[in-house]
């Protein structure tokens, strides 16, 4: 355990045992963890890259305590996606890159010169749509000549990064002009997907595939629906249901392996009236 005789300043030693609640003890935490004499050997051995799969992960698991009103969860998950804001910065400033200073300084200059309706002269009336699509003004003006698609990180979760893609070029004219010519479009792509299926590779299969997930997250943008949160809700009903099919055939005394199709099909029909009953939303 770290103590005063460790290679750790005596005054950077007193914040890290403060107990304080400020971004500077968290800062002088990670600069000890990743000491190359002192510090700990598993994050001494961290990059960018192995940091970054932590980084979605918190990100996600911030939004599943949302999602769970586990208001009491929010400040602990807060707290580790903070964290991975310092420990890249903390490995950054190693590498002679940037500081957690210069993290913050460019945020808040962003967020100002975003907002000349709150921070300058620009009339305060506009709507949230209207700034949306000034904010989305700026940002693009901030790419200069850079291309349409540019700028999308490469990151993102699939169907997300897709709802991306199609905004930009939404934004250009490149889009549908009516829902119902995605429907069709996802007729079509259904339709090449079963055509696949009989005569191509697993390769063109999974292509045709990827088409019909991409036109399907168009038509969740037309609907103004967010493909991610509605899938993470149908997965969430599935669990929970599935559930339901075990407990019950446990008190049969059966597993799902044991069951059959017809009988775990009728006690899906089951829990779904009930949900229909309560009011959930009927799949």
């Amino acid at each position: 355990m770290m103590n005063d005789n460790d290679n750790v300043d005596t005054d950077e030693f007193t914040l890290i045992t403060s107990g304080k609640g400020d971004i500077e003890r968290l800062l002088a935490i990670m600069k000890a963890l990743r000491d190359p004499k002192t510090g700990c050997p598993w994050d001494i051995q961290q990059n960018f890259a192995s940091i970054a799969p932590y980084t979605i992960e918190e990100a996600y698991e911030v939004s599943d305590a949302i999602t769970r009103q586990a208001w009491g969860e929010l400040v602990g998950e807060l707290g580790d996606l903070l964290l991975q804001t310092v420990y890249h910065s903390q490995m950054a400033a190693e590498a002679g890159l940037f500081k957690f200073s210069d993290v913050v300084a460019s945020i808040s200059n962003k967020m100002v010169e975003r907002h000349p309706h709150v921070f300058g002269n620009q009339r305060k009336t506009n709507t949230a749509e209207q700034q949306t699509k000034e904010w989305e003004g700026q940002k693009a003006r901030e790419r200069g000549s850079a291309g349409t698609l540019d700028g999308v990180a490469l990151g993102l979760p699939a169907l997300l990064r897709a709802v991306k893609l199609q905004k930009r070029a939404a934004r250009v004219g490149f889009d549908w002009v009516d829902t119902v010519d995605v429907l069709a479009k996802i007729n079509e792509e259904i339709a090449e997907l079963v055509e696949a299926r009989e005569r191509l590779t697993h390769n063109e299969v999974a292509e045709e595939f990827g088409d019909l997930l991409f036109v399907m997250a168009n038509l969740a943008r037309h609907m103004d629906v967010d493909p991610e949160a509605a899938l993470r809700a149908t997965n969430d009903k599935f669990t929970r249901r599935f559930a339901y099919i075990e407990a019950a055939l446990s008190v049969r005394g059966k597993t799902p392996s044991q069951s059959n199709l017809a009988e775990m099909d009728a006690l899906w029909n089951e829990v779904r009236a009930q949900d229909n009953e309560q009011g959930k939303f009927k799949p």
